[in-house]
């Protein structure tokens, strides 16, 4: 019976921060994001998993795993994409003429 007790043990919840290490250090401020969002014992399990694999093995790949590994469990609204994103920006004598003309629509309502 002892054995069945162990094993209804909730999960605990892993102090492997390692502030010096940027990249895991924001990795593991996601994972106790994500552990205190979720109160399922089978989601911390898996949180556990993820944080432990990454511990482990810190390649690009698993990186990269991990962040798809915690996707689910995120509550926030960033997500994880690679790649690079596109910037759209205007150039100044369109925004200068865009501007002007919103104040004077502005000054003569």
């Amino acid at each position: 019976m002892s054995e069945n007790g162990s094993e209804n043990k909730p999960p605990e919840k892993l102090e492997i921060d390692r502030p010096q290490d940027f990249k895991f250090h924001v990795a593991y401020g996601v994972y106790s994001r994500s552990w205190d969002d979720n109160q399922s014992d089978a989601a911390r399990t898996r949180l556990n998993e993820l944080i432990s694999s990454l511990s482990k093995d810190e390649s690009e790949d698993s990186y990269y795993a991990f962040y798809s590994g915690i996707q689910e469990y995120r509550r926030d609204s960033m997500s994880f994409r690679p790649g690079r994103t596109r910037i759209q920006s205007q150039r100044k004598r369109d925004w200068q003429q865009r501007d002007s003309r919103d104040r004077r629509d502005q000054r003569h309502r």
